[in-house]
């Protein structure tokens, strides 16, 4: 009854909308590898992720992509045989099933200058070209690290003017903004301000305020032994979300925003999306993309993307972090209220192919396990459900990024 809903779940090409770039061979193995399952660090990471529904579920899944079997089925072993494969014939192996024709990296995920391939060298494993998502705080760290606010900082003689400092790092930043802004290259922007400072983005500010934000990281620069800078106070990050939205709305450029599932650098309670609407209301040009599901406040970004024109919602990072039961409620909970022309889906793929290809295979297994129950239960049409698979997984993306991608049909059999 649902054949056709099922053949297109499982092979419409998809554009990945949010995901970041993987590991150069030399470095294959500098990460711990129970990442690809959950957002815990240290020994929350190494000890208790490999018990979850998450890593059991992951364990299976890629036992059958390396054709384990009996006793081979266990994760120590996954991890054994992905490390026997030559690292391009593994991200073959992992990319070729995703079907995946697009994918929008964020290059700024830290440790990826020293580690990680460039954006352009994933084109390999799509059949159109990968496009950038710039983000806005590492941008604005690069700023501070390329000296425009070390060297007034050092070179003033006088007590510094903190009104100088804003002005010059303000003026540089918002440059450089404008050029990434203006890139083809560039699909949109992303911010992290969820791990910095949290959601309750801020609509204004004085420029005392400001000034003194500085002040405080000025401060913070001086007493630190190895002398650096971190962007970490609330109202200047503020400030500099506010930029990038303005620069954004005018030049229709996405931004996306980290909501929800993280790890524990964030404050939980301020990752709601929910903290956001005024500056949802302040930027009404402005294209927001609300993150990883925003789990656990999905509820809270299916509203949002219901009643304001310019948010849309990513059904991302669920996978594999999180049950498999979980992720079918995750989407029912997207689809209670969320209109189905404002999702859309990514693998928030990272450092391992794995990433990708579990990222994709649990997506289409979720999104037809829920369309079908739905087909089948008469609340919508097989028709209706296979318009929502390619909304979710393709047109919406390529129509809010404005790709200008025709779906690459020659797989769909």
């Amino acid at each position: 009854m649902v054949e056709e809903l099922k053949r297109v779940s499982f092979t419409y090409p998809a554009i990945d909308n949010h995901a970041h770039p993987l590991l150069k061979a030399i470095h294959r193995s500098a990460e711990p590898f129970e990442g690809l399952i959950s957002e815990a660090q240290g020994e929350a990471l190494i000890e208790d992720s490999v018990h979850t529904m998450a890593c059991y579920r992951a364990t299976s899944q890629l036992a059958d992509l390396f054709e384990l079997e009996g006793d081979e089925v266990s994760w120590q072993k996954i991890k054994e045989t992905r490390d026997n494969f030559e690292y391009s014939q593994l991200c073959q192996i992992c990319m070729e099933p995703t079907g995946i024709q697009c994918i929008l990296i964020d290059d700024g995920l830290g440790g990826v200058t020293d580690l990680a391939e460039d954006y352009k060298w994933h084109d390999q494993f799509t059949s159109s070209p990968t496009k950038r998502i710039v983000r806005l705080e590492v941008v604005a760290q690069f700023l501070t690290m390329k000296d425009v606010l070390k060297d007034l900082i050092h070179t003033s003689e006088d007590p510094i003017s903190l009104d100088l400092l804003l002005r010059s790092f303000s003026t540089e930043f918002y440059k450089n903004i404008s050029v990434c802004a203006a890139d083809d290259e560039v699909a949109g922007f992303k911010s992290v301000a969820c791990y910095r400072t949290g959601l309750d983005i801020g609509v204004s500010c004085t420029q005392n305020e400001l000034e003194q934000s500085l002040a405080h990281i000025v401060a913070a620069y001086n007493v630190t032994e190895k002398r650096t800078l971190r962007l970490a106070d609330k109202t200047l990050n503020d400030y500099l979300v506010r930029i990038v939205l303005d620069i954004a709305g005018k030049c229709n450029k996405p931004v996306q925003f980290h909501t929800g599932l993280g790890d524990n650098d964030i404050r939980l309670t301020k990752s709601s999306p929910a903290h956001m609407q005024q500056i949802i209301e302040a930027f009404p040009q402005t294209t927001f993309i609300l993150l990883h599901s925003s789990y656990p406040y999905t509820r809270d970004a299916g509203y949002l993307a219901a009643v304001y024109r310019n948010v849309y919602l990513d059904f991302g990072e669920i996978f594999p972090f999180v049950s498999a039961e979980g992720q079918r409620a995750v989407i029912r909970q997207v689809l209670e209220l969320c209109p189905t022309n404002k999702i859309m889906w990514s693998t928030d793929g990272h450092w391992w192919p794995e990433s990708y290809y579990l990222g994709t295979v649990q997506a289409r297994l979720a999104l037809f396990a829920v369309l079908s129950h739905s087909v089948l239960e008469g609340e919508l049409s097989e028709a209706q459900a296979i318009s929502v698979v390619k909304l979710a997984l393709f047109e919406n993306a390529n129509r809010v990024y404005r790709l200008g991608l025709k779906p690459d049909l020659s797989k769909l059999s």
